[in-house]
């Protein structure tokens, strides 16, 4: 049995992304903090094919002894695809944002998902079928006002990824590395970029933005493709299929 784990399963993208991988048929692992957003969406998983199975890890991934714990707990599972979705956001400038926040900001977006990444790497780059795709944002290939610090931890998703990506190839690996660049999506994001204590709906306030199935849809789209990245364009919103973005410097060595 092979299994797809997902991270930041709870809600938005995660979540829809897998109820779209469980329409594939795929055998899940659904990380994230709330263990009830979590059961209910195993739930609808066996609604779509009780054949599933679908184990839950309930975990904070912004505390780095619990992200090596996670992926030690799994050395029992054979797993096909590796998705890197758990991150969050902040609308503040650099002079007045809340560090505390800040610091568990860049633990999640940046160290655990370079962890995660590492260790499934390790194990598994040489293994047929393999992926890993890591989340980014449009944010990640262009700097947004008031989001520098945010945009800054997508920047480094984006390079690490596509660097990864690179890396593998060279090595003739069978892993394939890929990231996701989503545009504004209808998700928990602003709520907890403003700390909010109501969900913020989208309509009448940006002429533009996805639904979190659209997005598992591109998801899908990158996974079934051979293409390194996958991002929504911030004017058209359109989703293209790309390869790396960044330029890649190979040094020659004596």
């Amino acid at each position: 049995m092979k299994y797809t784990v997902i991270t930041g399963a709870s809600s938005g993208i995660g979540y829809e992304t897998a109820l779209a991988f469980a329409l594939r048929g795929k055998n899940l692992v659904l990380v994230a903090r709330r263990t009830d957003e979590l059961e209910k969406l195993k739930s609808e998983i066996a609604n779509i094919n009780s054949d599933l199975d679908v184990i839950i890890r309930t975990t904070d991934l912004s505390v780095s002894k619990n992200v090596y714990e996670l992926y030690e707990g799994l050395k029992n599972y054979q797993i096909e695809t590796w998705i890197n979705n758990a991150g969050f956001g902040n609308f503040a400038s650099v002079g007045e944002q809340n560090l505390n926040k800040i610091e568990t900001m860049l633990h999640l977006n940046i160290e655990a998902l370079t962890i995660l990444s590492s260790l499934f790497v390790r194990d598994y780059s040489n293994i047929e079928g393999t992926q890993l795709i890591n989340v980014s944002s449009g944010g990640g290939y262009k700097i947004v006002a008031d989001a520098v610090t945010y945009c800054s931890s997508k920047f480094y998703v984006s390079a690490f990824t596509e660097g990864l990506s690179h890396e593998l190839k060279a090595q003739g690996a069978n892993m394939q590395a890929k990231v996701l660049a989503p545009a504004a999506t209808e998700t928990e994001f602003i709520k907890r970029s403003y700390d909010l204590q109501e969900d913020v709906k989208l309509a009448g306030i940006l002429p533009k933005y996805h639904t979190p199935k659209e997005m598992a849809e591109f998801m899908l789209d990158l996974y079934d493709s051979e293409k390194v990245v996958g991002i929504v364009d911030g004017i058209t919103y359109e989703f293209e299929l790309k390869d790396p973005i960044y330029p890649n410097v190979v040094l020659e060595r004596n």
